[in-house]
């Protein structure tokens, strides 16, 4: 009797954690022993993988205009707090070192407007980012990623003629931190969940030559602040 629940004791204290890696085993000193079956040889390291994104942005517009275009200066600027967007992203990387990936990323954060009775403005936001993350034996994984971002800005003045450059095409240094859980569908099929935080700087667009009801010629332009957005995503990484 003896024996048997000596023996339990040994496997339990040998059998790996519940969302370790099946090549991972723990040691009775607390060290991890690395063993492989078929399935484990035949895989590369590489994956690929798609993600589907709800995205929150946070940011502010700056207005200003020619002189003889001058509007009430309340209405200069528009916070936008919380706006909830729709994105996506495709990505492929490669494990190494056991706990560590490294990740090309290319995503759409998403697309938000806006229209008052004076104007409509749209902002969509394509980027790319490298990744690197490090992943636990319980599943969960954090990472950091660098990269840049591509803001599409439209801004339409109703009732305004010609205009030059009502479409912005901006560049943007982006950066994010994430935390997330994987969870082991099968030998290939890894299920991904992912809370980022990320932030971009802002961008300057102006809109030349705008003809006024007088013929005027007028001036609009906008500033637009630091860029913030909180995303979750569900996504699904196939590896090789």
């Amino acid at each position: 009797m003896k024996k048997i629940v000596s023996l339990a004791i040994l496997v339990g204290l040998t059998a790996p954690a519940v969302a370790a890696p099946s090549y991972l085993t723990r040691t009775g000193d607390g060290g991890y022993r690395v063993t492989y079956n078929y399935t484990d040889k035949a895989k590369t390291g590489w994956y690929v993988g798609g993600r589907a994104e709800l995205g929150f942005w946070n940011w502010k517009n700056k207005y200003d205009t020619s002189d003889n275009f001058q509007g009430d200066k309340e209405y200069g600027t528009d916070d936008f707090s919380f706006e909830p967007v729709f994105g996506g992203s495709l990505f492929g990387g490669t494990r190494f070192a056991y706990f560590w990936r490294a990740e090309l990323e290319l995503g759409y954060l998403g697309y938000f407007e806006d229209a008052d009775v004076m104007a409509q403005y749209s902002l969509q936001i394509p980027y790319a980012m490298a990744n690197l993350y490090y992943d636990f034996t319980n599943g969960l994984y954090v990472g950091a990623g660098v990269g840049a971002a591509m803001p599409i800005e439209k801004i339409d003045l109703i009732g305004y003629a010609d205009g030059t450059d009502r479409t912005e095409y901006g560049f943007a240094p982006m950066a994010g931190i994430m935390l997330g859980y994987s969870y082991e569908l099968d030998e290939n099929l890894v299920l991904d969940l992912r809370y980022r935080l990320s932030g971009m700087t802002g961008y300057h667009h102006r809109v030349d030559d705008l003809v006024t009801e007088d013929n005027d010629l007028v001036w609009f332009e906008n500033e637009v602040d630091f860029i913030l957005d909180n995303s979750i995503s569900i996504g699904i990484r196939y590896e090789f």
